[in-house]
């Protein structure tokens, strides 16, 4: 198990993604509910976040909103790596608190793919490191118990329910509001 909240984070490759972003990155300020991408459209950048949080959603039909995944300060937010494809992607972004976020385009870095092999080799690595951090949790779902999983979130981010709303951290636990109410209320009381 990784310290960092995202594992992905733990990847030799974020060096280079962190370096590149603030050579050449875009400040850009982000309200609370901003999106940084749409899903449907391809995503125009990716971003080191100074500061603030944002959150990753699918809707389904209905329009309910589903918490794939949480984004801190010092992390990085991107549809990576379909952007790098233009494909268009299949989630949103959007900010849950005021972000600074330096950002490069993901247009320009589609024209240096074909040229530049360390930026290549970075994709690569990357995408490995995003791929390993998304299994993780797909596999978590169906292996670890709402308790378990809720354990594991709180031990790598212990601010996490003054960052996310309550209705934010259930849904990317994939459990009720309520059923999280319960989960704090009994560990509140051990």
């Amino acid at each position: 198990m990784t310290d960092n909240f995202n594992s992905y984070l733990e990847s030799e490759a974020v060096n280079y993604w962190r370096d590149l972003c603030f050579r050449e990155g875009e400040l850009r300020h982000y309200d609370k509910g901003d999106y940084f991408f749409t899903e449907g459209e391809v995503a125009r950048y990716i971003g080191f976040i100074k500061s603030g949080t944002l959150k990753y959603v699918a809707f389904s039909e209905d329009g309910t909103e589903h918490v794939l995944g949480l984004e801190f300060t010092d992390g990085f937010v991107a549809d990576f790596p379909f952007s790098l494809s233009g494909i268009k992607a299949r989630t949103s972004v959007i900010a849950t608190s005021p972000c600074d976020i330096l950002c490069i385009s993901t247009r320009s870095l589609m024209e240096r793919l074909e040229n530049d092999a360390m930026l290549k080799d970075t994709v690569m690595k990357s995408t490995e490191a995003v791929f390993s951090t998304v299994y993780n949790r797909y596999k978590a779902l169906y292996s670890k118990s709402p308790r378990e999983r809720y354990d594991e979130l709180i031990s790598r981010h212990h601010d996490l329910f003054q960052l996310f709303s309550l209705k934010d951290i259930a849904s990317f636990l994939n459990i009720t509001p309520t059923h999280l109410s319960r989960l704090r209320k009994n560990l509140e009381g051990v």
